[in-house]
């Protein structure tokens, strides 16, 4: 029973290793190696001798694959998406676990999509086409820098040397199209930008070409960034030779295709010439033992550039990550894809080509793969790129081709080698960003300023506002120069003077002549590219700013309210403290508390008694002389006293009230305006004065709410005057006038009369405008503040706006407000309350011994005697008999009622017709 156990685990042991071992472990004798590219172009032939070195060199490396024989697979693209693809079909019914190349990124992204299809890792040492690493194709790998990094290489030269703005001439294909792109994003992090893009054709003809340079002669950029496929003939150089296009003012830099032609190619004397002052990028290769055993190798190879150099560690590198898939026991299988049997009987014969089961596989090998190559350092990033990448920055000259510098992502610009660099930074030495000098084209060596604002042939068109008031700015002589002056143009030109570069230029006017242009109109010109800048007095305003760039300001402006200060009214100065509504208001009182007093006190005060004449008098001295002096008539009834009290009160609140007013506008010297500022008149319904055309309008209404129906436009400062002397209640006329600072310095200047009140506000600046990213506006700027420093604007100022006298701060000073009769609102409330009440206490009274008065008349002997039959003329009797009534004295009409209380009590008795004409009489 033991011996059969044993035996039964013999036998499966032996079929384990039968079976199972050799499977895992098995090496294929042959390993094929697919390679799709253009063998006849400057990087093709250089990478097939690369190639055939590599597959030899790893072949006879026996730690490598250790025994299996790597097998080069090679078909030519032309460069062409059509053959590239029949190429690739060729090769991958070979079983290829893995295809190299192509060269072409428009051919790449068809053979990456190949690549995803049958799962086999597709990487290339030339494609540099950034969109290459997206999602979109997982299978493919790049050995080689793309060109969004050697694009923030070259974006890092243009910020080294402070260019803003490059226009880009590129191929119209897969490769310029996304360089380009990625060019521009690099730019916008630097804050500059691709002003003007010149794509052109793979087949275009020298014409074409020509016509599109010239185009791009009339932009102001100067720095052109070259983006092509290698070009043996390098003719765009001889083409912009013919335009003059190689001189001091221009900038040519070239990515690294130029390397690449020069470094494959001999250069003549009149090559050289054609490429005098450009700069380009080179991939920089480190040197090592490698490098130069592998030069030494194929020295009768000419034509050596750094993509051959990555063909050659593309194939070892292949080799490493095939060598780690195959130590972990993973076959090398391929299967039949159902979709492509389906094909058979096509003269495609796709049913051939087979999915690489082992595909994903590989790719996870290749990615983790890292080690030195001839060309560097070979590992890959997470968006399957090679890490790294340096360069080195070389010029041509008359004598050759020279590096200047070297950069790296992390280093930036240096004279010397990126790791003799590195070294340095270990041992604490590191030295600042720099480059060695520089040949540009024309041969000089000072750098040129990348842009140029304008020629002789197409000077700069500047508008300027043609004004028919304060001419003093800026202003065209109507004669035959029709020269232009002013304020504002004197300090542009003087401005240009502290400019390093010359500015030709020519001013047009804006305008009919008989109003005032419109600035808004003028600044939006400038945005369209109607005129490339505007010079006049333009006030920097947030609207405007959003269309054009500004230079610094020369002038600080503030909106500020002018009034009239002419006092023709002096003699009458002591009205000024109440307001015409409460003077009206006061000598009304005066009237009513005289008569109200006169009521109350007539029927019992012989003081307020006697013929009609003598009433009135006493009535108005006594209510005026309240003012002044103790009454010689006193008063007696309570109702009177109480109604004194109050009046009495409110004219010490009102006299004192005057007096302060009167005593703060006979100190200061004020002018009788309410209106103190923005503010007061903002609250205020007068109609206001601006200046037409300027920004005052828009401020006016949408900022601080003004009804547009308040606001006049004025022209000229003559306008200003009439104006402010009409006033605000004639025609025309107006209480204010608000407008820039500048403007009514000058005004008043020229004018007396006429005063500042409050202080400004709106703080702004007037400056030059320039369209957007201009960068005259930034040089304008460092002008203006040199300018200041020199004291030429205060001279220039003294000169154009100071010619009688300038406005002063001092004139600012802002006048009391008038009382007004809200001012004394409750104090009348209360007065008038308690007047109609003791009013109303004593009309009751009397209307209460009337109606006991016209009783005891009833029960006269004569009742009725008298009465007309008519209910008006009855009525008409009624009213007369009251106010006889009112009239007759207190004290007989008391008289009177105890009398009758007296001969109440006899009923026969007869009242006395005698008795009653003698209280008549009294």
């Amino acid at each position: 029973m033991r011996l059969g156990i044993d035996s039964s685990v013999a036998v499966t042991a032996l079929i384990v290793a039968i079976l199972v071992v050799p499977i895992g472990c098995q090496r294929p004798q042959v390993v094929n190696l697919g390679a799709v590219f253009t063998f006849d172009s400057v990087i093709g032939r250089a990478a097939k001798v690369a190639l055939e070195a590599a597959v030899s060199d790893v072949n006879a490396d026996a730690s490598v694959l250790k025994g299996t024989e790597l097998r080069l697979l090679m078909k030519d693209s032309s460069c062409n998406v059509f053959h590239g693809s029949f190429g690739a079909f060729e090769v991958l019914e070979k079983e290829v676990v893995a295809m190299i190349g192509p060269v072409s990124s428009s051919v790449a992204h068809t053979l990456s999509d190949i690549a995803k299809g049958l799962q086999f890792p597709l990487v290339s040492f030339a494609a540099t086409d950034p969109t290459l690493s997206a999602l979109q194709f997982p299978f493919f790998l790049r050995t080689t820098p793309n060109d969004a990094h050697q694009m923030s290489a070259l974006v890092d030269f243009i910020n080294f040397h402070g260019w803003k703005e490059v226009i880009s001439v590129y191929s119209d294909d897969e490769l310029g199209r996304n360089g380009v792109s990625a060019l521009d994003d690099e730019l916008y992090k630097k804050r500059s930008r691709i002003s003007y893009k010149v794509p052109l054709s793979v087949h275009s003809d020298d014409k074409s070409v020509t016509d599109a340079l010239n185009k791009s002669k009339s932009l102001g950029p100067r720095v052109y960034i070259l983006h092509f496929g290698p070009d043996p003939s390098l003719r765009i150089f001889s083409i912009a030779r013919k335009l003059k296009m190689m001189t001091h003012e221009y900038v040519w830099l070239a990515t690294d295709w130029l390397a690449v032609t020069l470094d494959s190619s001999l250069s003549d004397k009149s090559t050289l010439k054609r490429l005098e002052g450009v700069v380009g990028l080179r991939q920089h290769i480190p040197e090592s033992v490698k490098m130069h055993q592998f030069t030494h190798k194929l020295k009768s190879n000419t034509s050596m550039n750094a993509y051959a150099f990555h063909a050659y560690d593309t194939v070892w590198m292949i080799a490493y990550g095939i060598e780690k898939m195959l130590n972990e026991g993973i076959n090398i299988t391929f299967s039949y894809s159902e979709k492509l049997i389906q094909a058979q009987g096509t003269k495609l014969h796709l049913e051939r080509v087979k999915i690489f089961n082992s595909g994903k596989m590989l790719l996870e090998k290749l990615l983790q793969v890292n080690f030195t190559g001839i060309a560097g350092q070979v590992q890959f990033s997470s968006g399957r790129n090679v890490i790294g990448g340096d360069y080195e920055i070389i010029n041509v000259d008359k004598t050759g081709v020279h590096t200047v510098g070297f950069w790296s992502k992390h280093g930036g610009f240096s004279v010397v080698a990126p790791e003799t660099r590195h070294t340095r930074k270990k041992s604490g030495f590191v030295s600042e960003e720099k480059l060695g000098n520089i040949t540009w084209p024309g041969g000089g060596r000072e750098k040129p300023r990348g842009w140029v604002i304008a020629d002789s042939a197409n000077p700069l068109k500047i508008v300027i506002p043609k004004r028919v008031s304060f001419v003093e700015f800026v202003t065209e002589e109507n004669n035959s120069s029709h020269l232009i002056k002013g304020f504002c143009i004197d300090i542009f030109t003087e401005a240009l003077k502290f400019i390093p570069y010359s500015v030709p230029y020519v001013f047009e006017s804006f305008g009919d002549g008989r109003s005032s242009p419109n600035y808004n109109q003028m600044i939006q010109m400038v945005a369209d590219g109607v005129y490339d800048a505007a010079v006049g007095d333009i006030a920097i305003v947030p609207t405007r700013s959003k269309l054009v760039d500004f230079s610094q300001p020369y002038a600080s402006t503030g909106l500020v309210v002018v009034i009239s200060a002419k006092d023709d009214n002096a003699t009458w100065i002591f009205l000024r403290p109440f307001t015409i509504r409460l003077w009206c208001v006061v000598v009304a009182s005066f009237f009513c508390i005289a008569i109200v007093i006169w009521i109350l006190e007539h029927r019992i005060n012989e003081d307020f008694r006697g013929p009609p004449r003598r009433q009135l008098i006493t009535m108005i001295l006594f209510s005026f002389s309240t003012l002044f002096k103790r009454n010689q008539e006193d008063t007696i009834s309570n109702l009177a006293r109480l109604v004194m009290i109050v009046w009495l009160f409110l004219l010490m609140v009102l006299t004192a009230s005057y007096t302060a007013n009167l005593t703060s506008i006979l100190t200061v010297q004020q002018l009788p305006s309410a209106i103190t500022g923005i503010d007061s008149l903002r609250a205020s319904e007068v109609p206001v004065g601006y200046q037409s055309g300027t920004f005052t309008l828009e401020y006016l209404t949408y900022s601080l709410g003004m009804a547009r129906s308040r606001l006049v436009p004025l022209e000229s400062t003559e306008e200003y005057e009439r104006a402010l002397k009409l006033g605000p209640t004639a025609y025309g006329g107006v209480a204010a006038i608000v407008d820039e600072l500048p403007y009514i310095e000058l005004f008043l200047a020229e004018r007396a009369g006429f005063k500042i009140v409050g202080e400004p506000f709106m703080h702004r600046g007037w400056g030059f405008a320039f369209k957007r990213d201009s960068p005259l506006a930034i040089d304008m700027s460092t002008a203006i503040l040199k300018l200041a420093e020199t004291r030429k604007l205060q001279e220039i100022r003294k000169r154009w706006l100071c010619n009688t006298t300038c406005a002063e701060k001092a004139n600012w000073n802002p006048e009391p407000n008038q009382l007004h009769l809200k001012s004394f609102k409750g104090l009348y409330l209360v007065c008038i309350a308690i007047t109609v009440s003791a009013f109303l206490v004593f009309v009751l009274r009397m209307i209460r011994q009337f109606v006991r008065y016209r009783r005891m008349e009833r029960t006269s002997s004569t009742p009725l005697a008298s009465w007309s039959s008519s209910p008006s003329l009855r009525l008409r009797e009624l009213v007369f008999g009251f106010v006889e009534f009112v009239d007759e004295k207190e004290e007989a009409i008391k008289r009177m009622f105890r009398r009758s209380d007296d001969s109440s009590n006899n009923q026969s008795h007869v009242v006395d017709v005698q008795a009653d004409s003698e209280v008549r009489q009294i």
